[in-house]
Parts: C-alpha cells; sequence; structure tokens
C-alpha cells in the first residue's frame, strides 16, 4: 500500500536524455514491448520469460533482446550457455544471426554478457548499436521484448525508451510500489508515456494487483502534474499469485509454461499473452 505524500521520484538520478524525451516507436515490424521493474529481485526476468513462450505458443515469432548490459540473467533463467552474445556482435566479432539463439518453447532470444562495466553508462556508441540492432530485428519478428534493467539509470530509461509499450512488474512489498513508482512516473514525465502496464507478481490473493494498481494510479494522479487535457493510464495487465511452481522453475532453470503449465502462474502470463494479442 502506498501512503506516503513525499514523491520519491523528486530524489531520481540524471535526468534522461538521449536526445529526445519521447518514446522511439520505430517503423514497421515487431511489436516492441519493454520489460521493466524500478526494483530488482521482482521476477522480471521470469515474467519476460515466460511471457515470450506464451506469445510463441501462440504462434507468434517472438525474440527476446536482453537489454539489462552488464547485469545480464536471462541465460540462468533459459539455462542456456551462449558463445556469443550482444557485446560480442556490438564488437563485431560476430554477425547478428550467429549470436540469436532458439529458447525453450520456440522463441528466440539475444543475450548480453554479464559483468561488463563498459555498458553501465550510456555512451553515444552503445545507444547508436542498440538502436541499430533493434531496427535490424523488428522486421524479422512479430514480438521484440527487451528484458531492461531495474531502477531508472539512463541505460535502463533508454532501453525502455526503444519499445512502443511498457510493462512494469512489481510486487507487493512497500519497496517495490514505491520504486515502481518512481520508475512509473519518470516514464510519465520525461519520455511522455500517457499509457503503462502494470503486473503485480507474487500476489498473496486474488484482487491484490487490482487494489494495488488502482493505489498507484492515484498516486500518480497526484505527483504526475501532467499537462491540462492529458490524462495518465496505469493498465493492470495481470497478477501472478505466489506460487510454489515458480519457486521450482526457478531453481530448476526452466520455464514454468514448459514444466508446470497447468500451474496458477503460468495459467496467468498466459493471461497476460492473450490480453496483449487481443
Amino acid at each position: 500500500m502506498i501512503t506516503t505524500t513525499t514523491d520519491p521520484a523528486a530524489i531520481s538520478p540524471s535526468a534522461f536524455s538521449p536526445g529526445s524525451s519521447r518514446p522511439v516507436t520505430g517503423r514497421g515490424g515487431a511489436r516492441t514491448l519493454a520489460v521493466t521493474s524500478g526494483k530488482g529481485g521482482v521476477g522480471k526476468t521470469f515474467v519476460t520469460a515466460n511471457l515470450a513462450a506464451a506469445l510463441a505458443m501462440r504462434g507468434q515469432k517472438v525474440l527476446v533482446l536482453d537489454a539489462d548490459l552488464g547485469l545480464a540473467n536471462l541465460d540462468v533463467v533459459l539455462n542456456l550457455h551462449p558463445k556469443l552474445t550482444l557485446h560480442d556482435v556490438f564488437t563485431e566479432k560476430a554477425t547478428l544471426e550467429q549470436a540469436i539463439l532458439p529458447a525453450p518453447c520456440g522463441f528466440s532470444v539475444l543475450l548480453a554478457g554479464s559483468g561488463m562495466v563498459e555498458y553501465s553508462r550510456l555512451t553515444p556508441d552503445v545507444r547508436d548499436k542498440l538502436l541499430h540492432i533493434l531496427e535490424l530485428v523488428k522486421p524479422r519478428f512479430d514480438w521484440v521484448l527487451l528484458d531492461t534493467g531495474a531502477g531508472i539509470s539512463d541505460v535502463v530509461l533508454f532501453s525502455i525508451s526503444m519499445a512502443a509499450d511498457v510493462l512494469v512488474v512489481a510486487t507487493p512489498e512497500p519497496t517495490s510500489l514505491t520504486d515502481a513508482y518512481a520508475t512509473i512516473k519518470v516514464l510519465a514525465t520525461q519520455q511522455g508515456r500517457r499509457e503503462v502496464g502494470l503486473l503485480v507478481n507474487q500476489a498473496n490473493r486474488v484482487g491484490e494487483g487490482k487494489l494495488i494498481c488502482g493505489q498507484l494510479q492515484q498516486v500518480l494522479q497526484r505527483f504526475v502534474g501532467l499537462q491540462p487535457g492529458h490524462s495518465f493510464k496505469l493498465e493492470l495487465m495481470g497478477e501472478v499469485k505466489s506460487d510454489q511452481a515458480v519457486r521450482q522453475a526457478v531453481l530448476k532453470r526452466q520455464l514454468v509454461l514448459e514444466h508446470y503449465p497447468g500451474s496458477d502462474a503460468a495459467q496467468a502470463i498466459k493471461a497476460l499473452a492473450n490480453k496483449l494479442l487481443a
């Protein structure tokens, strides 16, 4: 529950300024969705990977682009051991085709190497290469999901700006909700977003996601301060209840949709995919 009247985003780091505060929507090709979070450890990458699987199961051609540069763990979630990564494409040691790998359940991934300090800052070179790669892959897929880092660093915000749509993953924990609010506020004020999707992960009971979304929406309307005539909508895209199947899948480095398809979590992710396709 958010009860504070202070503005957490007021103490945010340096402003997002990759040349334009407007989101980059690109031209034609795949639908682009950035999956992000204000706080780490809320299941963002788990949601991204399983959502990609759910979309692929519906006949969609899906690529997950690991945009968590420097702290990537998508390979761990999928139990992949890539020889080539986004870093190799950046340094021209490999082609884009060589670095795109098949993942379980029929989707594709472009993994980022972990622990690379040179990608912790948004340099013009990193920005241009990310944009170039996105424009190359969009015509080849129906969906490109960007698994971003957590927080509101310039690298994370630029990664989000490359997508037409955004899904913020949060848990009911107060720290997660406060950080989610700060992230959404920055997206509204600095990127000009008028609509952001919310997925509540690890919900304790049915309906908790709706309650949380309503509370966040109230606080955002009070503090975002959009121009007259403009409104901001936080849309609840779904909730994933706490589920032992998720823990088992994560420990085994498996997709819950593949190994526990009848679980509550798998059904929630399928419902999210159906909502996106609708």
